[in-house]
């Protein structure tokens, strides 16, 4: 196994267009179509710099920063940013295209962690990630804090979950 990879390596950019079932009462795009798709892009992007199967293992916050209209082409552009011993954070970003003027905005940014796994469904290990950007060096940088977050949060959810009744709330 490699023992490092660039950040570039994982790099998956993938554009589409947006079409009318993909639209809220709001005509602006779905929050959970654009939430699928970035896991897809993610998923690639993990499983490019692990070369292993991958699964899902948590989202960060999504910043929807602004409205996808139905005149606007998608693109996702995702990278492997920090890596653990099994664990990779994924960023997406989403930028926006006005197909008639050519305004480019970023739409939506997002953090993705996923597992490599081996041939039993277990987690391996991976190779290290490295920034060469100034964009991936600020990503890559600030992945501590990022990960502090996150075990902050998923105590939180774990006393929270303590807290919540087993059955389902509609049976007696």
């Amino acid at each position: 196994m490699e023992e490092s990879k660039p950040c570039n390596a994982s790099r998956v950019i993938r554009s589409s267009r947006v079409f009318p079932n993909d639209f809220n009462n709001h005509n602006t795009l779905f929050g959970g179509r654009l939430l699928s798709d970035m896991d897809q892009v993610a998923s690639i992007s993990a499983a490019k710099h692990s070369r292993r199967e991958c699964v899902t293992a948590s989202v960060d916050t999504v910043e929807f920063l602004t409205p996808i209209r139905p005149e606007e082409a998608v693109t996702f552009e995702s990278f492997v940013v920090w890596t653990g011993t099994s664990s990779m954070e994924v960023f997406i970003k989403v930028h926006a295209e006005n197909m008639r003027t050519g305004e480019s905005k970023i739409a939506a940014i997002s953090y993705f962690t996923f597992i490599a796994l081996d041939s039993a469904g277990q987690p391996t290990k991976i190779p290290q990630v490295y920034p060469e950007t100034i964009e991936e060096r600020y990503l890559y940088e600030k992945s501590k804090q990022r990960t502090n977050y996150r075990n902050d949060k998923r105590v939180f959810n774990k006393e929270t979950v303590s807290y919540l009744r087993k059955n389902h709330s509609w049976m007696a």
